[in-house]
């Protein structure tokens, strides 16, 4: 869904942000966003470590097998 945005889109997407927030608060909000989006992705690395060295552990039992 979010592929077929565009550049339209997302011109238009960014005309609107700036006539709500102007100009003066759009680096806020974009570090925010910046901020945010490395956080969650720290976070769901975190979460899945566990699961990939299980996996990494698990293909190489299989490998000393043969």
């Amino acid at each position: 869904m979010l592929t077929s945005i565009g550049v339209p889109g997302l011109i238009l997407i960014l005309i609107i942000v700036l006539i709500i927030f102007g100009p003066k608060k759009l680096p806020e909000i974009g570090k925010a966003t910046g901020q945010t989006l490395k956080e969650f992705k720290n976070s769901t690395k975190d979460l899945t470590e566990p699961f990939d060295e299980h996996a990494k552990k698990d293909s190489s039992d299989d490998v000393d097998r043969k």
